[in-house]
């Protein structure tokens, strides 16, 4: 479990401490220097780098090396695969875009389709995605569709039904996207194997931030985002970040890019849940009946908006979160929840714990003190 200092890092969902490889891969790369576009030794070098990195990460999700394209991260990926262009071979590209109410704000975005071409699918009061409102909004249209829906949700951990999901899409003939960013590494490679296409974003595993990939399987075609200089085999243009891309391999091979390492983690959160039940009877924890991520729990107890939680526990020297990091700063109620049909009252109160691969049972047993130390004199 990182720390940093005295500090308790408790935020993994927003971004995974740089794993020690990792650091020492991208330091490596970016001291050797060289345009991965030149021909000479230098640039050579680097090209090596990145295609080394591109058949790694294509042989571990068992997709072909040129069905792997770097981004900058999970955002762009996503971005690229939600556009209109997106086809399979010779077929007729999609029309519409079907996704869900829970997705992160990349996603629910809706990309590059018109807001009348998407259609948001509800959720259950656990945050699963509704499969027969997905049945007949690929029944409803006979439009090419493509279907869109996160491997986890990076609030709540509640991990969706995209196997489910992904049969029906087949029946009706639908290219399927997940937004794998919170799940891969936590969870095991082949559940992603149903996907057509799928979004990882580097930093969630300990790489360097600024580094993603978009994954596709198959003779799956995606229209360029950024066009110039015919990088990434014409479907990202833009000078490769070789660093990043070193160290998102070597984190390939590190404790948060290992499911295993995981298991020890989930029983952690599981008995720190209990615990917490334990020392505030009236609190919530959301997701909790429904398989999860094994390190997130978004939970909201006593009183206190989440905001003042926040900062007395960052003075106690702990790092949690109020759900998605992309909304910090931003005092609002999580869409995520609402659409759970969670009250905005409690919704205000929800904190977000996401622990690291090791040494979580200690973290944990600390997080629960400062909680009891931070929030019960707030609601005296």
């Amino acid at each position: 479990m990182a720390q940093i200092g005295k500090r308790l890092y408790l935020d993994w969902n927003a971004t995974a401490p740089l794993d020690e490889a990792a650091r020492e891969a991208a330091i490596a790369a970016l001291c050797a220097g060289g345009n991965a576009s030149s021909v000479h030794a230098e640039g050579r070098a680097s090209r090596a780098l990145i295609e080394g990195a591109r058949r790694r990460l294509a042989a571990r999700l068992g997709v072909a090396p040129d069905g792997v394209t770097f981004t900058s991260g999970g955002t762009e990926a996503n971005t690229m695969v939600l556009s209109p262009g997106v086809r399979r071979g010779e077929e007729a590209p999609v029309e519409r875009l079907i996704t869900s109410a829970v997705e992160h704000p990349a996603v629910q975005s809706g990309g590059r389709f018109p807001a009348e071409d998407v259609t948001v699918l509800p959720v259950d009061r656990h945050g699963k995605i509704a499969l027969d409102a997905l049945e007949r909004a690929l029944a409803a249209d006979p439009r090419p569709a493509l279907v869109s829906l996160m491997t986890a949700n990076n609030e709540t951990g509640v991990i969706e039904p995209l196997q489910d999901a992904a049969a029906i899409a087949s029946r009706h003939g639908a290219l399927v996207h997940t937004d794998a960013v919170q799940g891969f590494g936590r969870m095991a490679d082949t559940h992603f194997e149903v996907a057509d296409l799928v979004t990882i974003s580097g930093h969630k595993i300990g790489a360097p931030i600024g580094v993603g990939a978009l994954v596709r399987r198959g003779d799956i075609r995606v229209p360029a985002l950024v066009r110039g200089g015919g990088q990434e085999r014409g479907a990202r243009g833009g000078t490769e970040n070789v660093a990043a891309i070193a160290g998102f391999a070597a984190a390939l091979d590190g404790p948060a890019a290992d499911p295993a390492a995981w298991v020890e983690t989930e029983k952690a959160r599981d008995l720190f849940e209990a615990r917490l039940f334990k020392a505030f009877q009236n609190a919530h924890i959301f997701g909790k009946e429904v398989s999860r991520l094994p390190n997130t729990s978004l939970f909201a107890i006593g009183t206190t908006p989440a905001e003042l939680a926040l900062i007395g526990l960052d003075l106690a020297g702990i790092s949690v979160s109020s759900g998605s990091a992309c909304s910090s700063g931003k005092v609002s109620v999580s869409h995520v929840l609402l659409a759970m049909g969670v009250e905005a009252d409690i919704a205000r109160r929800a904190i977000r714990m996401s622990a690291g691969p090791l040494g979580a049972d200690a973290a944990l047993e600390r997080f629960l003190v400062a909680l009891q130390q931070v929030i019960v004199p707030m609601e005296a």
